[in-house]
C-alpha cells in the first residue's frame, strides 16, 4: 500500500530548546512565593508540551528573591533527575538592563541594577554555575566589562532591554557577546526612525538573534524581515514563557502587572501598554513559523533545535530522548 504523503513523518531531533522560559502553568519563576514543588510542576508541564530542554529565566528583581530562588531552583536539580537532565541551566534576563520606559518592558525599574561583577558573582555562586545565559543592556556603563568577565566564566552573553546604538553593539561584541534578546521587544514604542536598537541590531552580523514568533510579539512583516536579514542560521527562536502560558483566557497578576490574556492568545498590560511575555510554548511558536512558508524543515529544526544549543555550546547529543517525540508534516506542521 502506497504510503500517505500526509501522515506527520518523526524527526531527529527530541523536540525543541528554549532558552527563555519565564514561568508556566500558572507558576512565576521570579515570585519569591515559588516553591519546590510548583517549580518542578511546571518544568514537568511544559517538558509534556514540545520542549526537550530549555532555561528557566529569571527576570529582574531584588536581591533576596533572587537569592532564594535560584538557590531552590538548583535544590530541585539535585533532588530530580529528569529535570537535571532536561533543564541546560539558567538565564538571568537582568537585573542589568535599562530602567528607561520601553527598554525596562515589564520588568520592575526599581530592581534595575548597574553592570557589576562582584554582584554577577553572587548571582552565580547561588546558582552553583548553574548561570548558562545572561542578559544585559549594551548602553550601560561598565556593559562590555561585565560582559567579559561573565564570558570569562563560561556563561554567554546576551543583549536586550536595551537602547543600543551601533557603536555599543560592535563594542559588545567585540567583548564576546554572542547575542540579542528577544529583538525587537523590549525597546520603546517611538524610536529615532534609523538609530534604534531594531535596526542596529539586525546589521551587526556578528550577533545571533533570539526572537519571539508566537504571532503577537512581532507581527507577520516583521518576522519576514528577520528571515530575509538574518536568515536562519543568526535566527534563534524563543517562547518567552510567562506564568500564564498553558492557562485559559482571563486576567492575571503577572510579573507585577495586572496582565489580560486574551481568547488569541494575547497577554498584555493594557495600562503600560506592553505585552508581559507570551502565552505559547516554542512548539506553538515554531508553527508560527513554518506557516509563514519561508523557512525549511531544516530551516525550523536550525532556529528551534540547533541554534540555541551552538549558542551556550550544548552538543545535540546531550539532550535526552524525550517521552513525547515530535512528528512533522508540511500540511499540519510539527505535533506530537
Amino acid at each position: 500500500m502506497k504510503a500517505d504523503m500526509n501522515t506527520p513523518t518523526p524527526l531527529r531531533i527530541p523536540g525543541f530548546i528554549d532558552l527563555q522560559v519565564n514561568g508556566f502553568a500558572g507558576v512565576d519563576f521570579s515570585d519569591d512565593a515559588l516553591t519546590e514543588e510548583t517549580f518542578r510542576h511546571a518544568c514537568h508541564t511544559l517538558l509534556a508540551r514540545g520542549t526537550a530542554a530549555f532555561l528557566p529565566t529569571l527576570i529582574t528583581g531584588g536581591e533576596p528573591c533572587l537569592r532564594r530562588n535560584l538557590t531552590l531552583m538548583v535544590s530541585v536539580l539535585k533532588k530530580d533527575a529528569t529535570l537535571a537532565r532536561h533543564i541546560l541551566g539558567f538565564h538571568l534576563e537582568g537585573p542589568f538592563i535599562s530602567k528607561e520606559p520601553g527598554a525596562v518592558g515589564a520588568h520592575d525599574p526599581a530592581a534595575v541594577h548597574a553592570p557589576d561583577c562582584a554582584y554577577f558573582d553572587r548571582l552565580n555562586t547561588w546558582s552553583e554555575g548553574h548561570v548558562r545565559l545572561l542578559t544585559l543592556a549594551a548602553e550601560l556603563p561598565g556593559a562590555a566589562d561585565l560582559a567579559h568577565y561573565a564570558i570569562s566564566r563560561g556563561v554567554t552573553v546576551s543583549c536586550g532591554h536595551q537602547l543600543a546604538g551601533i557603536d555599543d553593539l560592535s563594542r559588545m561584541a567585540e567583548a564576546g557577546v554572542a547575542a540579542l534578546t528577544h529583538l525587537g521587544n523590549g525597546m520603546p514604542n517611538l524610536v529615532h526612525r534609523h538609530n534604534n536598537s531594531l535596526l542596529v541590531g539586525l546589521a551587526e552580523e556578528r550577533l545571533k538573534i533570539l526572537f519571539i514568533p508566537d504571532g503577537h510579539h512581532l507581527p507577520r512583516h516583521v518576522l519576514k524581515v528577520f528571515a530575509r536579514a538574518a536568515g536562519p542560521d543568526r535566527l534563534i527562536a524563543t517562547s518567552d514563557a510567562s506564568p500564564c502560558a498553558g492557562l485559559p483566557p482571563g486576567t492575571y497578576n503577572v510579573l507585577g502587572n495586572m496582565a489580560v490574556l486574551e481568547p488569541d492568545g494575547l497577554l498584555h498590560n493594557p495600562e503600560k501598554q506592553c505585552l508581559v511575555g507570551s502565552s505559547a510554548t516554542l512548539f506553538d511558536c515554531m508553527n508560527v513559523l513554518h506557516r509563514l512558508g519561508l523557512f525549511t524543515l531544516e530551516d525550523l529544526l536550525r532556529i528551534g533545535f540547533h541554534n540555541p544549543l551552538d549558542l551556550i555550546h550544548v552538543g545535540s547529543g546531550e539532550i535526552p530522548t524525550c517521552q513525547y517525540p515530535l512528528a512533522f508534516s508540511p500540511d499540519t506542521g510539527f505535533s506530537l
